[in-house]
């Protein structure tokens, strides 16, 4: 499954610090082999049709959606904040 990912996604994820870049990078390893393992909480955003919402930390998210031959990172941040602009 490939990767792709927004430039929105892109800039936050570099803004990050290196622990919790080193965390993201495990669990985008899962959510690429797995994306229903269950330590991502992965589930839809209500009203969202096709997009989701996956935990980095307990208080970080990503969403994304399926997109091609993949997954398309949309955002990355705290939890309300990347859940109000998935």
């Amino acid at each position: 499954m490939k990767i792709y990912y927004s430039e929105l996604f892109a800039q936050k994820a570099a803004a990050q610090n290196e622990k919790v870049k080193r965390i993201l990078k495990k669990k985008l390893k899962l959510l690429i082999d797995n994306p229903r393992h269950p330590s991502l909480r992965v589930k839809k955003i209500k009203g969202q049709k096709h997009i989701f919402e996956a935990s980095i930390t307990m208080s970080i998210r990503i969403t994304w959606q399926y997109y091609n031959d993949g997954i398309l990172l949309r955002n990355l941040g705290e939890h309300d904040k990347a859940l109000g602009k998935p």
